[in-house]
């Protein structure tokens, strides 16, 4: 490690580093930094291997591994959030082991879902990947077995997601269109709580709320994690100084999605002072 990495490491508050393949793992950024006021943000989006879903499972767990191996080593964060449902279903538990640090991953909020839901019928809108992975299926078997489970898989709405977040309009249409199927006139009950089960589908919850047909509970798991990073700031001893508004660093393996939108978008997320930087692989 170089030294001003050290003098860096030395003086900086209590930091975590957020990974995702792109910009929906801000929205996590988000409910961490509303709750833990004064942690330092190191957020990482592999976007020069974006999207995922049309990766192998193998590039994958190479990928990442080697991504997040090289930015724990130069910025030692305190903790490490998996902020992408792919990434967390394939490397939680290489990261573990490789790791000396609290590592939290990221599944699908169906068990909270099916908990609380009143009619028996819940969504679940995902990517496609996710939708159809082993995982989601043991997911909907350990806590929603008593639920019909309503499951649409989009990765549009990913794309729309990263876009709006550079200033993009949201089109109205295409999201009816991608939700038609929790509101299917042929289902025996209503669908009340809809699972948000990608990082980026957060960052659009408004749009998706004025294109429901009736209310609706729309369920992340952006508040879980922060109240499991809070958790372990706590009992670690580490101290957050909400007195302070700490450096971000937003960085990108490929070219920056940064515009004015986008830096606007970073301080209605919660960052207050930030540095972006691109091409960092």
């Amino acid at each position: 490690m170089s030294p001003s990495i050290t003098d860096e490491v030395a003086q900086r508050p209590p930091t975590v580093l957020v990974f995702d393949s792109g910009v929906g793992g801000l929205s996590v950024c988000q409910s961490i930094l509303s709750l833990c006021l004064g942690v330092r943000i190191v957020y990482v989006a592999d976007n020069a291997s974006f999207p995922y879903g049309t990766k192998s499972e193998d590039y994958l767990r190479s990928r990442i591994t080697t991504v997040l191996s090289g930015q724990c080593e130069q910025y030692q964060p305190d903790m490490l959030v998996i902020a992408c449902n792919t990434a967390s279903t394939l490397v939680l538990s290489d990261l573990r082991e490789m790791l000396s640090i609290p590592v939290v991953g990221v599944v699908p909020a169906i068990k909270p879902a099916a908990e609380t839901t009143q009619t028996g019928v819940i969504g679940l809108l995902a990517t496609s990947a996710t939708v159809q992975r082993h995982y989601t299926d043991q997911l909907v078997a350990d806590f929603a077995a008593h639920c019909d489970v309503i499951r649409v898989g989009s990765s549009k709405l990913v794309e729309i997601a990263e876009l709006y977040l550079r200033g993009d309009e949201v089109s109205e249409v295409e999201l009816t269109d991608i939700l038609a199927d929790f509101f299917c006139e042929t289902l025996s009950r209503p669908v009340d709580k809809i699972v948000l089960g990608c990082t980026h589908f957060p960052l659009l919850k408004t749009q998706l709320k004025q294109c429901a047909p009736y209310p609706i509970e729309w369920i992340d798991s952006g508040s879980a994690i922060a109240k499991r990073i809070k958790g372990l700031f706590d009992s670690a001893g580490l101290t957050l100084d909400a007195s302070i508004a700490p450096m971000h660093r937003v960085r990108f393996t490929g070219a920056a999605v940064a515009n004015d939108h986008f830096n606007h978008s970073l301080r209605l997320l919660g960052f207050q002072n930030f540095e972006i930087e691109e091409r960092i692989l």
